[in-house]
Protein backbone atom coordinates (compact mmCIF):
# COMPACT_ATOMS: atom_id res chain seq x y z
CA UNK A 1 0.00 0.00 0.00
CA UNK A 2 1.32 3.22 -1.01
CA UNK A 3 1.69 5.74 2.18
CA UNK A 4 0.16 9.32 2.59
CA UNK A 5 3.03 10.91 2.52
CA UNK A 6 4.52 8.68 -0.94
CA UNK A 7 1.53 10.21 -2.55
CA UNK A 8 2.10 13.66 -2.45
CA UNK A 9 4.96 13.42 -4.80
CA UNK A 10 5.17 16.22 -6.87
CA UNK A 11 8.80 18.00 -7.73
CA UNK A 12 6.92 21.73 -7.95
CA UNK A 13 6.82 21.30 -4.38
CA UNK A 14 10.31 22.49 -4.58
CA UNK A 15 10.77 26.27 -5.88
CA UNK A 16 14.29 25.75 -7.50
CA UNK A 17 12.85 22.35 -9.59
CA UNK A 18 9.72 24.15 -10.06
CA UNK A 19 12.00 26.77 -11.97
CA UNK A 20 12.99 24.38 -14.47
CA UNK A 21 11.69 23.98 -17.98
CA UNK A 22 9.85 20.75 -17.99
CA UNK A 23 12.34 18.41 -20.22
CA UNK A 24 14.88 18.92 -17.58
CA UNK A 25 12.63 18.62 -14.17
CA UNK A 26 11.44 15.16 -16.04
CA UNK A 27 15.30 14.23 -16.61
CA UNK A 28 15.91 14.69 -12.74
CA UNK A 29 13.01 13.17 -11.44
CA UNK A 30 14.22 9.35 -11.41
CA UNK A 31 17.24 10.48 -9.30
CA UNK A 32 14.89 11.85 -7.17
CA UNK A 33 13.84 10.49 -4.21
CA UNK A 34 11.30 11.91 -1.78
CA UNK A 35 11.93 11.26 1.84
CA UNK A 36 10.73 12.45 5.54
CA UNK A 37 13.25 14.54 7.17
CA UNK A 38 13.31 14.39 11.43
CA UNK A 39 13.81 17.37 13.39
CA UNK A 40 17.19 16.87 14.84
CA UNK A 41 18.45 14.86 11.88
CA UNK A 42 21.82 16.16 10.64
CA UNK A 43 22.25 15.54 7.16
CA UNK A 44 25.68 16.43 7.04
CA UNK A 45 28.26 17.35 9.35
CA UNK A 46 30.75 20.37 9.24
CA UNK A 47 33.75 19.54 7.13
CA UNK A 48 32.19 16.36 5.93
CA UNK A 49 31.47 15.41 2.70
CA UNK A 50 28.05 16.17 1.60
CA UNK A 51 26.49 12.44 0.14
CA UNK A 52 22.87 14.28 -0.93
CA UNK A 53 21.60 17.18 -2.50
CA UNK A 54 18.48 18.03 -0.26
CA UNK A 55 15.79 19.99 -1.83
CA UNK A 56 13.22 20.78 0.60
CA UNK A 57 9.64 20.78 0.18
CA UNK A 58 7.56 21.11 3.25
CA UNK A 59 10.69 21.15 6.09
CA UNK A 60 12.79 23.49 7.34
CA UNK A 61 16.83 22.69 7.52
CA UNK A 62 19.44 25.26 9.07
CA UNK A 63 23.22 26.04 7.86
CA UNK A 64 24.84 25.67 11.35
CA UNK A 65 28.60 27.18 12.08
CA UNK A 66 30.30 24.84 14.79
CA UNK A 67 32.56 26.47 16.96
CA UNK A 68 35.76 24.53 18.12
CA UNK A 69 33.79 24.51 21.56
CA UNK A 70 30.74 22.93 19.81
CA UNK A 71 28.55 25.46 20.49
CA UNK A 72 26.16 26.31 16.62
CA UNK A 73 25.11 29.29 15.23
CA UNK A 74 22.79 29.44 12.21
CA UNK A 75 24.03 31.33 9.29
CA UNK A 76 21.36 30.24 6.86
CA UNK A 77 17.56 28.98 6.72
CA UNK A 78 16.36 26.86 3.41
CA UNK A 79 12.79 25.87 3.05
CA UNK A 80 11.23 24.80 0.04
CA UNK A 81 12.99 27.98 -2.11
CA UNK A 82 16.16 26.24 -1.73
CA UNK A 83 18.56 23.41 -1.72
CA UNK A 84 21.60 22.41 0.81
CA UNK A 85 24.14 20.12 0.22
CA UNK A 86 26.07 22.81 -1.87
CA UNK A 87 29.62 22.21 -1.36
CA UNK A 88 28.98 19.04 -3.98
CA UNK A 89 28.37 22.46 -6.43
CA UNK A 90 30.72 24.39 -5.24
CA UNK A 91 33.62 22.33 -5.98
CA UNK A 92 34.50 22.03 -2.04
CA UNK A 93 35.45 18.31 -0.77
CA UNK A 94 33.69 18.91 2.64
CA UNK A 95 30.58 21.33 3.76
CA UNK A 96 31.70 24.29 5.89
CA UNK A 97 28.71 24.41 8.23
CA UNK A 98 27.07 22.00 9.19
CA UNK A 99 23.28 20.80 7.89
CA UNK A 100 20.56 20.04 10.58
CA UNK A 101 16.52 19.92 10.09
CA UNK A 102 15.30 22.25 12.05
CA UNK A 103 11.36 21.14 11.39
CA UNK A 104 10.49 18.01 10.36
CA UNK A 105 8.45 17.37 6.87
CA UNK A 106 9.55 16.35 2.70
CA UNK A 107 12.45 16.67 0.55
CA UNK A 108 13.82 15.57 -2.38
CA UNK A 109 16.95 13.49 -2.07
CA UNK A 110 19.19 13.50 -4.76
CA UNK A 111 22.50 11.31 -4.89
CA UNK A 112 26.29 12.95 -4.59
CA UNK A 113 27.08 11.03 -8.21
CA UNK A 114 23.97 12.63 -9.87
CA UNK A 115 24.35 15.71 -8.71
CA UNK A 116 27.95 16.13 -9.89
CA UNK A 117 26.82 14.72 -12.96
CA UNK A 118 24.08 17.27 -13.57
CA UNK A 119 26.64 19.83 -12.72
CA UNK A 120 29.23 18.87 -15.11
CA UNK A 121 26.48 18.45 -17.69
CA UNK A 122 25.80 21.97 -17.18
CA UNK A 123 22.91 24.16 -18.74
CA UNK A 124 19.65 24.78 -16.23
CA UNK A 125 20.39 23.06 -13.94
CA UNK A 126 23.75 24.59 -12.51
CA UNK A 127 22.41 28.22 -13.50
CA UNK A 128 19.86 27.09 -11.10
CA UNK A 129 21.90 26.05 -8.26
CA UNK A 130 24.69 29.66 -9.51
CA UNK A 131 21.63 31.64 -9.01
CA UNK A 132 20.54 30.17 -5.75
CA UNK A 133 24.08 30.02 -4.39
CA UNK A 134 24.14 34.19 -4.93
CA UNK A 135 21.06 34.48 -3.03
CA UNK A 136 21.79 32.15 -0.38
CA UNK A 137 24.88 33.80 0.17
CA UNK A 138 22.95 37.18 0.61
CA UNK A 139 20.87 35.45 3.64
CA UNK A 140 23.69 34.90 5.25
CA UNK A 141 25.52 38.55 5.03
CA UNK A 142 22.33 39.93 6.33
CA UNK A 143 22.18 37.18 9.26
CA UNK A 144 26.03 38.57 10.10
CA UNK A 145 24.77 42.42 9.97
CA UNK A 146 21.86 41.24 11.85
CA UNK A 147 23.94 39.87 14.81
CA UNK A 148 26.22 42.64 15.21
CA UNK A 149 23.57 45.71 14.69
CA UNK A 150 20.05 44.17 16.02
CA UNK A 151 19.04 43.45 19.51
CA UNK A 152 17.36 39.91 20.72
CA UNK A 153 13.80 40.85 19.74
CA UNK A 154 14.88 42.20 16.25
CA UNK A 155 16.34 38.62 15.76
CA UNK A 156 14.15 36.58 17.38
CA UNK A 157 11.24 38.27 15.08
CA UNK A 158 13.23 38.23 12.20
CA UNK A 159 13.85 34.23 12.32
CA UNK A 160 10.39 33.35 13.18
CA UNK A 161 9.02 35.37 9.87
CA UNK A 162 11.83 33.31 8.32
CA UNK A 163 10.22 30.36 9.33
CA UNK A 164 6.75 31.45 8.57
CA UNK A 165 7.56 32.46 5.20
CA UNK A 166 8.64 28.43 5.03
CA UNK A 167 6.17 26.98 6.30
CA UNK A 168 2.43 26.35 5.27
CA UNK A 169 0.68 27.93 8.45
CA UNK A 170 1.32 30.57 10.88
CA UNK A 171 2.24 28.01 13.74
CA UNK A 172 5.25 25.92 14.35
CA UNK A 173 7.21 23.72 17.07
CA UNK A 174 10.46 25.68 18.76
CA UNK A 175 11.47 25.93 22.27
CA UNK A 176 13.21 28.93 23.59
CA UNK A 177 16.47 26.81 24.22
CA UNK A 178 16.51 25.83 20.14
CA UNK A 179 15.77 29.42 19.29
CA UNK A 180 18.66 30.83 21.76
CA UNK A 181 21.14 28.26 20.16
CA UNK A 182 19.88 29.44 16.40
CA UNK A 183 20.64 33.29 17.25
CA UNK A 184 23.93 32.33 19.46
CA UNK A 185 22.34 34.44 22.35
CA UNK A 186 21.22 33.05 25.89
CA UNK A 187 18.70 31.24 26.70
CA UNK A 188 17.28 33.55 29.20
CA UNK A 189 17.31 36.22 26.83
CA UNK A 190 15.02 34.41 24.63
CA UNK A 191 12.30 33.98 27.57
CA UNK A 192 12.10 37.78 28.05
CA UNK A 193 11.77 38.31 24.55
CA UNK A 194 8.59 35.41 24.05
CA UNK A 195 7.31 36.65 27.52
CA UNK A 196 7.33 40.41 26.00
CA UNK A 197 5.78 39.27 22.50
CA UNK A 198 2.84 36.61 24.14
CA UNK A 199 1.84 39.74 26.13
CA UNK A 200 1.59 42.36 23.45
CA UNK A 201 -0.82 39.71 21.71
CA UNK A 202 2.13 38.91 19.01
CA UNK A 203 2.29 35.21 19.87
CA UNK A 204 1.30 32.41 22.22
CA UNK A 205 3.61 29.95 22.99
CA UNK A 206 3.00 27.02 25.25
CA UNK A 207 5.36 24.28 25.91
CA UNK A 208 7.55 24.80 22.68
CA UNK A 209 4.86 25.52 20.58
CA UNK A 210 4.48 29.02 19.17
CA UNK A 211 1.30 30.54 17.05
CA UNK A 212 2.09 33.89 15.52
CA UNK A 213 -0.89 36.14 16.07
CA UNK A 214 -0.27 39.14 14.49
CA UNK A 215 1.90 39.38 11.87
CA UNK A 216 2.41 43.14 10.86
CA UNK A 217 2.94 43.62 14.65
CA UNK A 218 5.82 40.94 14.05
CA UNK A 219 7.27 42.70 11.29
CA UNK A 220 7.05 45.98 12.73
CA UNK A 221 9.52 44.30 15.66
CA UNK A 222 11.73 42.79 13.25
CA UNK A 223 12.71 46.09 10.99
CA UNK A 224 11.92 46.93 7.70
CA UNK A 225 15.39 45.09 5.90
CA UNK A 226 14.05 42.01 7.66
CA UNK A 227 10.56 41.78 6.49
CA UNK A 228 12.08 42.69 2.70
CA UNK A 229 14.22 40.09 3.10
CA UNK A 230 11.50 36.94 4.65
CA UNK A 231 9.02 38.33 1.71
CA UNK A 232 11.19 38.19 -1.21
CA UNK A 233 13.45 35.65 -1.08
CA UNK A 234 11.54 32.87 -2.27
CA UNK A 235 9.89 35.18 -5.26
CA UNK A 236 13.65 36.43 -6.47
CA UNK A 237 14.88 32.84 -6.64
CA UNK A 238 11.90 31.76 -8.68
CA UNK A 239 12.37 34.62 -11.11
CA UNK A 240 16.27 34.01 -11.52
CA UNK A 241 15.85 30.81 -11.85
CA UNK A 242 13.47 31.04 -14.57
CA UNK A 243 15.53 33.73 -16.32
CA UNK A 244 18.52 31.44 -16.30
CA UNK A 245 16.63 28.51 -17.76
CA UNK A 246 15.63 30.88 -20.18
CA UNK A 247 19.19 32.03 -21.46
CA UNK A 248 20.22 28.41 -21.49
CA UNK A 249 17.41 27.56 -23.80
CA UNK A 250 18.15 30.52 -25.97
Amino acid sequence: MTSPFCQLRNLRQNQLLAALFDDDRDRLGPDLDLVHLTRGQVLCESASRPTHMYFPTTSIVSLLHVAPSGETSEIAVVGNEGAVGLALFTGGHAAPEQIKVQSPGGSYRMRAAVARAEINRGGAVLSMLFNYTQTLMAQMTQTAIYIRHRNVEQQVCRRLLMALDRLPSDEMEMTHEVMADLLGVRRESVTSVAVKLQQAGVIRYTRGHIAVLDRDMLEQRASTAAVHSAKTTAHVVRKGCQASAMQCAA
